[in-house]
């Protein structure tokens, strides 16, 4: 079984800290992606959700990092990120 790469090791001196893997890193980085754009549109999750017809639970997940947004996910949200309403004229 192959394990995963460690990309930000622990602080030896804290205890409490855990090593963060590659996997657990990008999750992060889409979680926050999604997080900022939603936010930065002014809108709860499920505002968001609804408007942009993205299941709420899922929504939710990805902004925890319980789930990986996957690729497609990431470029419809830079494109509401980018067009909101366009967006939301189009699936409308």
């Amino acid at each position: 079984m192959k394990k995963e790469r460690i990309t930000l090791p622990s602080d030896p001196s804290d205890p409490e800290d855990f090593d963060v893997t590659a996997g657990a890193m990008d999750r992060a980085q889409r979680a926050r992606l999604i997080r900022t754009t939603r936010t930065r549109l002014g809108l709860s999750q499920a505002e968001f959700a609804r408007r942009f017809r993205v299941p709420a639970g899922t929504l939710r997940d990805w902004e925890q990092a319980r789930e990986t947004a996957p690729d497609f996910a990431l470029a419809y949200v830079k494109v509401i990120g980018q067009h909101p309403d366009l967006v939301e004229k189009t699936i409308g």
